[in-house]
């Protein structure tokens, strides 16, 4: 097949069904030069090339304008907080444009659409092809045994639902996964109904993010999230910016940066990979940024290998534990530690043992580079530690982030203006969506008041996490896999393994605002139910309605949609539960949910009921449009069983790489946002037209044989298992050696389902033992 597109480009090929394996070379690939900074012109051009492009310029100006205001709706992009108080008439990025541009695109798929290509005809087409489509119109059914989809009814579709669901043996036979994108109000309810139904399968993208950030901390300060706002970001004197890209996933950090370096502080980056992003920032509002002048960011770089950052952060607990033998009393915060923290005689000594032959070997780095690292901490007061997905998908992911945790105990920096600790979320509200109840385990207290609220007892066996419903999917011990919106194929690990899971469903829906791979992988039958968008008007029979969503630094704010829907076909989230819900459940659930779906400020009025934090929650959305929510740690409360913040104590232990192997990490270009692929370019790093590359060190490509730009094949190693991902193109990066790094989705199908961080069960993406070798035409 060859879809009338003339998008497609050389660097798709005939894929197969989960876009893992295509067999002919590709041929697409033009590689640059690295960038040394972000933003500028480059990123003001590529916003309005997307936006004006999709959107047309009339609705593309208007996306723009209520993008990120008071009274307009949230970037369905990342989770960066906006300002306060005082916003720029462009609060938004680049990232945040082509996000826009994707949900306000002119182009639209129609029942013709699917009655024109078969299900097998549109999964040889890459992720790219499918953003160029449009926008979902209306629901649409693959009837078991059929190969094209074909219109169904709202109520039909429910029906559908429902009889499967309630035909199981069991409650728990049925995954209901959530995306970061669902809005507090859908993500309440949609918990809410899931419980009714009976399970606590309820897995989500933060599952395969941050959940190892809230694991350390909700152990180690009592609470799973970050404890700085922007304010403090603007007032530190250093912050370590460590296993993150900020000018690819979140450019808006980059403002933020700008502004305390400018304010006097310093930054240091610490990753793999050198980024555009971490080095200078040309900020696109300022005439200097356009004119290509940038701001310096990062003081220094520091090149870890993959998987060092433990082995670099307890180098830096011990350095700055031998600055205080030298000075005692002067290094460390010794009233804070002995007032607020539990464990540090053990921690101490645990440190100082462990040698710094291991340190240095298990990091990458010198003795020089940790110890000026160490000093940075030692020499100021107000310190933030920055992280990401380069640090939360490790198998000792939880143990790196409790290092970060001990390293600010040691200088008391958590608690205090412009200090603390800053985990970066990827999706605009996968926090708020877990503050909600989307987790697979919840307190008993959560479970008391929703059954206290809605006259029921909630189940309190643990649900399956994301990996854990992948298995069950796998093994047949769950049937039905529900999404409410996400890509789950493609954001998965061991995609082949997943895919195939998706399969053994008798029913797996969908619910998408656009077309993608996850609708093509189906269960024996399949639903698409096309959604709002966030930047959409929301209208039901009480009136307009807006949702609330939570951003990383625990702030709930309103979103309000401006623009004409799609098609008049498209439900909001919230109407999709509760009318999924009373399908499903009939006269058996006393929740009221058509009176819920008709006024998303009864559900507020609920969770205030329900979640502590969100007293007045109507009234204070209705005067504010914003409010924070409680964080004890902030105020220096930590709600551990100590009461107090706990130093810990973990193990150093190092992948085992054998001779010719080498430490595999995904990443993201700087053309797409978590699964959605908007281009084929990488500008910061170069590269133009090709997605499938792996970026290798110089000399461990001159080790193998290979040539800049050889098709290679790569082979992944877990516990006596192979994967295999062919045909990619082998580019020289600045990267440490024994490391190399690729796209996901691409490089997921080398993910092992089995290989997890430790505590907290997330997909460890970024520390993948692989083997290259050239590509064998000759292979089957």
């Amino acid at each position: 097949m060859n879809p009338d597109d003339k998008s497609k480009g050389n660097a798709e090929g005939d894929f197969t069904a989960t876009n893992a394996q295509p067999p002919e070379i590709l041929t697409g690939l033009h590689k640059g030069e690295a960038k040394k900074s972000a933003g500028g012109t480059p990123a003001v051009l590529s916003s309005f090339k997307h936006v004006f492009g999709q959107a047309g310029v009339v609705k593309g100006t208007r996306l723009l304008a209520h993008l990120n205001q008071k009274k307009g709706f949230d970037c369905p992009s990342c989770a960066w907080p906006d300002p306060d108080e005082e916003r720029s008439v462009v609060e938004f990025c680049e990232n945040g444009a082509k996000a826009i541009a994707s949900e306000g695109a002119k182009k639209r798929i129609t029942a013709a659409f699917f009655e024109k290509y078969s299900v097998a005809e549109l999964s040889r087409q890459s992720d790219y092809w499918f953003e160029q489509q449009g926008r979902l119109t209306e629901p649409m059914v693959l009837r078991r045994g059929l190969e094209h989809y074909e219109p169904i009814s709202w109520d039909e579709a429910f029906t559908l639902v429902a009889g499967e669901l309630n035909g199981l043996d069991s409650p728990d036979e049925a995954i209901f996964y959530t995306s970061g994108r669902t809005s507090n109000e859908a993500a309440f309810l949609y918990q809410l109904f899931v419980r009714q139904f009976g399970a606590n399968n309820l897995p989500d993208c933060s599952n395969m993010c941050h959940e190892s950030s809230g694991t350390a901390l909700k152990s180690t300060i009592g609470v799973g999230k970050g404890t700085v706002t922007l304010e403090d970001i603007h007032n530190a004197q250093f912050i370590l910016v460590a296993g993150q890209n900020p000018g690819t996933n979140h450019p808006r950090m980059l403002t933020a940066l700008q502004k305390a370096v400018r304010n006097g502080a310093r930054i240091l980056a610490l990753n793999p990979l050198a980024e555009a992003g971490l080095a200078a920032f040309a900020h696109p509002q300022e005439a200097r940024g356009l004119l290509g002048l940038s701001t310096p960011l990062a003081k220094r770089f520091l090149q870890v290998k993959i998987n060092g950052d433990l082995a670099f952060f307890k180098g830096v607990c011990r350095a700055i534990l031998e600055l205080e033998e030298k000075n005692p009393g002067a290094v460390l915060d010794h009233e804070f530690i002995a007032e607020h923290t539990f464990g540090f005689e053990e921690f101490k000594t645990a440190a100082l043992r462990l040698g710094w032959a291991e340190i240095i070997e298990g990091s990458g780095l010198t003795r020089e580079e940790i110890d000026l690292a160490a000093r940075m901490f030692v020499e100021n007061e107000r310190i933030i530690t920055c992280w990401a997905m380069g640090l939360t998908q490790h198998k000792n992911a939880v143990a790196i982030i409790r290092e970060i945790v001990n390293l600010h105990l040691l200088r008391g920096a958590i608690g205090k203006p412009g200090a603390g600790l800053c985990p970066v979320r990827g999706h605009s509200n996968v926090q708020g969506d877990r503050t909600m109840g989307i987790c697979e385990e919840m307190p008993d207290s959560f479970f008391d008041a929703l059954g206290r609220e809605f006259s029921f007892q909630p189940p309190r066996r643990r649900g399956f996490n994301t990996v854990e419903s992948i298995r069950a999917m796998r093994e047949g011990r769950a049937k039905v896999f529900f999404a409410m919106g996400g890509n789950f194929l493609s954001a998965s690990p061991d995609t082949e393994y997943t895919a195939q899971a998706l399969r053994n469903c008798s029913l797996t829906v969908q619910v998408s605002t656009k077309l993608n791979r996850s609708h093509l992988i189906t269960g024996q039958q399949a639903l698409i139910l096309p959604c709002l968008g966030r930047s959409e008007l929301d209208i039901q029979s009480t009136g307009q309605q807006f949702v609330t969503v939570e951003n990383s630094m625990g702030i709930v704010h309103q979103s309000r949609g401006q623009m004409t829907p799609a098609s008049g076909h498209l439900l909001s989230e919230p109407m999709i539960v509760t009318r999924l819900a009373r399908a499903v459940l009939g006269d058996q659930s006393k929740v009221d949910w058509e009176k819920l779906g008709a006024d998303y400020g009864l559900i507020r009025d609920a969770i205030e009921r329900v979640i502590p934090g969100f007293e007045h929650y109507n009234r204070r959305m209705i005067e504010n449009g914003s409010f924070y929510l409680p964080n004890g740690a902030k105020e220096r409360k930590f709600a551990t069983p100590e009461g107090k913040a706990v130093f810990t104590v973990s193990p150093l232990e190092t992948l085992k790489i054998e001779p010719g192997q080498l430490l595999l990490t995904t990443i993201r270009s700087h053309d797409q946002f978590n699964t959605t692929i908007y281009g084929l370019d990488d500008r910061y790093r170069g590269i133009r037209s090709e997605r499938r590359v792996i970026y290798l060190n110089k000399e461990d490509m001159r080790e193998r044989g290979l040539a800049p730009e050889q098709p290679v094949d790569i082979t992944s190693y877990f516990e006596g298992e192979q994967r295999v991902g062919r045909l990619f193109l082998a580019v020289p990066y600045d990267i440490p050696k024994g490391c190399a790094a690729a796209y996901f989705p691409e490089a997921n199908v080398l993910v092992p389902v089995g290989s997890t961080a430790a505590e907290s069960h997330t997909p460890a993406s970024k520390s993948i033992v692989i083997s290259v070798e050239p590509t064998n035409k000759n292979k089957n």
